[in-house]
């Protein structure tokens, strides 16, 4: 589920660890989570695939300075800047995490309850605006929302209908935190990006019932515009801290 991806974690406690904020192991145990283990293959001087706190402290010693997130789709490869390679192996799994520095970028296969994570070579993205993806997502939920509600969602789907009402709640105390050194403002907009993702994903599961084509089309297209906004927040708000 993308609202709890292992990149999002891995891009704020990779940072948390760069900025001194925790130690390597913290870092590893929050990027676990509540999975039963990671491995990194590819790294240099490392030919077996490595576990989280030997590949962490190897990243650090590569000198990365910073992680980014990706979330790319088709048509919107949100976070990738190339090669070829590597955009198309991030596409296919919808997220990854660029590492500045060595340049490279990781690509996590789920396999069960467990993450194997590929490198390869990345470029850098150039930094996203968090004020205007911020805003691009705030505009989005309106959108959605008014479209939606004009499509009788409450009937198609309550529980959608519900979680964009309450949608302004979240944030609090939700267990959406995203590691040390990250600014309130971006953790709420981070927290209103992964339920947006959540209401879009189990929105689009099907097209509901006794509904015209045209209906079934303009909610897609409300939750596909929801999704995408939201995804470039999210990419934004787990954007490397910037200290003073």
């Amino acid at each position: 589920m993308l609202t709890t991806s292992a990149s999002v974690r891995f891009t704020v406690w990779t940072n948390a660890m760069l900025t001194g904020a925790c130690d390597p192991d913290t870092a590893a145990h929050k990027i676990l989570g509540d999975d039963v283990g990671h491995h990194v293959a590819g790294l240099a001087g490392h030919p077996e695939p490595a576990t989280l706190p030997v590949a962490l402290n190897l990243l650090r010693a590569a000198g990365t300075t910073q992680a980014h997130l990706a979330l790319p789709v088709p048509g919107d490869p949100i976070g990738l800047a190339g090669p070829p390679a590597f955009n198309e192996a991030a596409l296919e799994t919808g997220e990854a995490v660029v590492l500045t520095g060595p340049e490279i970028g990781l690509v996590p296969a789920y396999v069960g309850p467990a993450v194997q994570w590929s490198v390869l070579p990345a470029t850098s993205p150039l930094p996203a605006d968090f004020g205007e993806a911020d805003r691009g997502l705030r505009m989005a939920l309106i959108d959605a929302a008014e479209s939606l509600a004009a499509l009788e969602v409450a009937k198609w789907k309550p529980e959608v209908a519900d979680a964009l009402i309450d949608i302004r709640k979240i944030g609090r105390g939700t267990g959406d935190e995203l590691a040390p050194g990250y600014e309130p403002r971006a953790v709420r907009t981070a927290a209103t990006a992964r339920r947006c993702l959540a209401i879009a994903d189990a929105a689009l599961e099907d097209d509901g019932a006794a509904v015209t084509g045209a209906e079934a089309d303009a909610r897609r297209r409300a939750l596909l515009g929801l999704a995408a906004a939201a995804r470039r927040a999210l990419v934004a708000a787990c954007a490397p801290p910037v200290h003073a």
